[in-house]
């Protein structure tokens, strides 16, 4: 029930309190200079109180989605750093486009009409973003505005909730076929860079990322018991890979001529503890061995590919690709249909033969 309570200050000015109090709610007070103004705050705020429609919150109605932003970016970030820059990168977008908003008028609407609006631009490579990519972005501001709601208490809820992710193609299955391979390998070795033949090597070999290879240090390498571990990995945990056959000859050849200013195993060649710059380079030698729509992520591709076509089961890939997982690797689940149809026809002809 709503109690009003007539005041007068020292200097003969009146006003009017009210004081909600409702039972399984806080007390609810505001002050008025008018009787009319304090019954009416009075009968909506009962209603809304009792309908569940009433929000205490108040930050949403006086804090714009640039504060939000420049906040998680200088306090969430930072506790992030393999998707810092790119994350920074995406959330200024939104800054640009809904930064001065206040967030009580960041609806599901305004989100979904920007979402649209991205797949309508071009990329800095004169592309369009892809479903995945605009998905990326949608995220990036979905945990930013998650943040807000759960721990900052500028939002009730996150408005993302109602907003539909983009639907993304299957994934993609690009592997080298065997002509393909051996053209590839051929090139690189010949290309005239000390690294790119090993590291292209090492990511067929074991089915690493390039960011995961690009990073290795000789820390990270043994030799003798022919094995590299992965400290930083997407998944977040330590992962122990086997390096074997000509990786490991090729990793040994590159331990005789290694560089002792840097611990990097694919340094850049003046850039002190900067990485190989495997770009250029790269795209030369798909060019030179006439290898189209074929990039370094579909390295890792062709490793499962391999793996599948070569008896593996989907649990032992996803364990060489470092899945939690079955879902990423089902992908390859047509390439080792030869293997699955043995495992049954072994097991009918003992059961049933």
């Amino acid at each position: 029930m709503a109690n009003i309570e007539k005041r007068t200050s020292n200097d003969g000015k009146i006003s009017y309190r009210v004081k909600i109090r409702i039972k399984g709610h806080p007390a609810e007070t505001a002050t008025f200079e008018r009787i009319t103004d304090a019954k009416d705050w009075a009968k909506i705020t009962e209603g809304a109180i009792k309908d569940r429609r009433y929000f205490r919150n108040t930050e949403s109605k006086k804090r714009t989605l640039a504060e939000l932003i420049d906040k998680y970016i200088e306090d969430v970030l930072p506790q992030k750093p393999k998707s810092e820059a790119k994350q920074k990168s995406q959330l200024e977008w939104w800054k640009k486009e809904l930064g001065d908003y206040f967030l009580i008028d960041i609806t599901p609407a305004i989100i979904a009409e920007k979402r649209d609006a991205l797949s309508k631009e071009n990329t800095r490579f004169k592309r369009k973003y892809s479903p995945a990519t605009i998905n990326r972005y949608l995220a990036a501001l979905s945990h930013a505005l998650t943040i807000a709601a759960n721990d900052w208490g500028w939002l009730e809820d996150s408005p993302m909730r109602k907003v539909s992710k983009n639907k993304e193609p299957r994934g993609r299955v690009r592997f080298l076929a065997d002509d393909e391979r051996k053209a590839l390998l051929a090139v690189c070795k010949k290309s005239g860079s000390e690294y790119l033949y090993p590291l292209v090597v090492l990511a067929l070999s074991t089915g690493m990322r390039q960011g995961e290879i690009l990073g290795l240090t000789w820390a990270d390498v043994n030799l003798d018991k022919q094995y590299l571990i992965l400290h930083e990995t997407k998944n977040g945990e330590r992962r122990r890979v086997p390096l074997t056959g000509l990786a490991h000859a090729e990793i040994k050849k590159l331990s005789k001529v290694r560089r002792i200013d840097t611990g990097l195993l694919f340094p850049h060649p003046t850039i002190k503890d900067q990485h190989f710059d495997l770009r250029t380079p790269w795209e030369a030698v798909l060019t030179k061995a006439e290898i189209k729509d074929f990039r370094f992520h579909d390295l890792r591709h062709s490793t499962a590919s391999y793996l599948a076509m070569n008896g593996a089961s989907l649990a032992e890939i996803a364990e060489v690709l470092g899945h939690k997982t079955l879902q990423m690797v089902k992908r390859y689940a047509h390439l080792s249909e030869a293997h699955t149809s043995k495992v049954v026809a072994s097991m009918n002809a003992k059961f049933f033969g």
